[in-house]
């Protein structure tokens, strides 16, 4: 099986969703070595990060490839959360699964898709926010919701909140809890 994994959140350094997807995409590598795994990463300014994450996977794990692009976030928000066009096919060519990390959810066609929830305050207390942040992420979770089949939430809290925000049924959701990160 051919997976896609976007890796775009761990220029974000230090932040929580960066350690996320680095923790997970490591373990996923480490303990499944059947699958084909295609790092899929864009940034414009720190492409350098994301091809730096990708060797030493490369260089570990021989069922790893990557595909990372200069595109700026901005211009994939408009692409995908406002257009919705250009599936992720394009980038990575055939896929079977596709995790979206954070923000961005590409058009899938045929391509099943999972994504994370990593809370749903931006929906419970909306005034907290940016309105620009709180519509950016609306148009990612409407996306989201058609788009995939799965979804991981953190917390048994969030998938409360998925449920009831969200309106996704409780098939659809597994509560995958974060793991530790201890210092090396």
């Amino acid at each position: 099986m051919k997976i896609g994994i976007d890796i775009s959140q761990i220029v974000y350094e230090k932040t929580g969703v960066s350690t996320y997807v680095k923790n997970l995409v490591s373990s996923l590598l480490t303990l499944d070595t059947q699958n084909s795994y295609i790092l899929f990463g864009t940034s414009f300014r720190k492409q350098n990060l994301l091809r730096a994450y990708v060797a030493t996977l490369e260089k570990n794990h021989k069922n790893v490839t990557s595909v990372i692009l200069p595109i700026p976030p901005r211009i994939l928000e408009i692409l995908w959360n406002r257009m919705h066009i250009c599936p992720i096919s394009w980038f990575t060519g055939v896929l079977d699964i596709f995790w979206s990390s954070d923000w961005m959810q590409p058009p899938l066609g045929s391509v099943k898709g999972i994504t994370t929830i990593h809370d749903l305050s931006i929906l419970r207390y909306p005034e907290s926010f940016n309105t620009t942040i709180t519509s950016v992420h609306k148009r990612r979770l409407y996306w989201a919701k058609k788009e995939c089949q799965h979804f991981l939430c953190d917390s048994k809290a969030t998938k409360q909140d998925v449920e009831l925000l969200l309106a996704i049924d409780s098939s659809k959701l597994s509560v995958i809890y974060p793991g530790l990160s201890l210092p090396s």
